[in-house]
């Protein structure tokens, strides 16, 4: 999802919107915790391997070595400071994760012209280090930039969503992530997502299920937002992605009582669910 396409799913919550542009919701409890308060191991190792795609103008080096990420905070985008991270800031825009040494996948819309490979950085390690800093700044090393777009794919017939782009430089100190190679992913499995929801620092979502299986995607009750779209679903046991994000329900409702926008909230039975691009739609992944 593109910047100018993430303000819009924040300040806008239209179903026709959602269905074609990727927004998500809530459903049930939030399951979404920061790296750090994770207590799953796993998740963490995997969290390491995604990234955020961060425009240009977002990143800056302050100092040698150092590379610093500005976005405007939850609040200040009309979000209520009741909001959950609402202090934390949204430079991201799509999320991805690693499939080869300097190969990333995303979701199709995020990249579509070379421009989107031209004018974003993707960023390893956007986290919350600690909840005392408000500022986020990584390594150089940890920020590449796009090459080239490999495949893409964005068919409204049968809603295919992906891209695998290649990177500027081998990526060095993260493990290559595990995807599936054949066969789908069966309905009632645990999955978890991690990403970026409205471009937020990297987030790990758990406790959700596969809901129902499509020709080319599967459903989920999994909590996203515009931000996510990109990010890798792992089987919850194995931590094999199973898929890419890419669609949803609204995120973001109005609260007239407080004058600000909260997120939507469903029962994990409720809503048109979540939608996940298989990974094994990707020839590229499938040699």
């Amino acid at each position: 999802m593109t910047k100018s396409l993430l303000i819009l799913s924040i300040l806008i919550s239209t179903s026709s919107f959602a269905a074609t542009k990727g927004i998500k919701v809530i459903y049930g409890d939030d399951n979404r915790v920061d790296v750090i308060d994770s207590t799953n191991a796993m998740y963490v190792e995997l969290s390491q391997s995604t990234a955020a795609m961060i425009g240009k103008r977002n990143v800056s080096k302050p100092a040698s070595g150092v590379i610093s990420i500005k976005g405007s905070t939850l609040e200040s985008m009309g979000m209520c400071k009741s909001e959950r991270f609402s202090q934390q800031p949204t430079a991201a825009s799509c999320s991805g994760f690693l499939v080869g040494e300097d190969l990333l996948v995303t979701a199709g819309h995020c990249m579509q012209r070379q421009s989107d490979c031209n004018n974003n950085k993707w960023v390893f390690d956007y986290k919350i280090e600690s909840k005392a800093k408000a500022s986020i700044s990584v390594s150089e090393s940890s920020v590449y930039s796009c090459k080239k777009i490999i495949n893409q794919v964005l068919n409204n017939s049968n809603q295919d969503d992906f891209a695998i782009i290649q990177l500027d430089r081998k990526v060095t100190g993260r493990r290559v992530l595990d995807y599936r190679r054949s066969g789908k992913i069966k309905k009632n499995q645990d999955i978890v997502v991690i990403g970026h929801p409205t471009g937020l620092p990297t987030k790990i979502a758990d406790g959700a299920v596969v809901r129902s299986l499509s020709k080319k995607y599967f459903s989920a009750n999994l909590d996203t937002y515009g931000g996510n779209s990109g990010s890798a679903v792992f089987n919850a046991d194995t931590g094999v992605i199973e898929g890419i994000l890419v669609r949803g329900a609204t995120d973001y409702v109005y609260d007239s009582s407080q004058g600000c926008r909260v997120s939507n909230v469903l029962s994990n039975t409720s809503g048109r669910g979540e939608d996940v691009t298989y990974i094994t739609n990707i020839p590229e992944l499938q040699n």
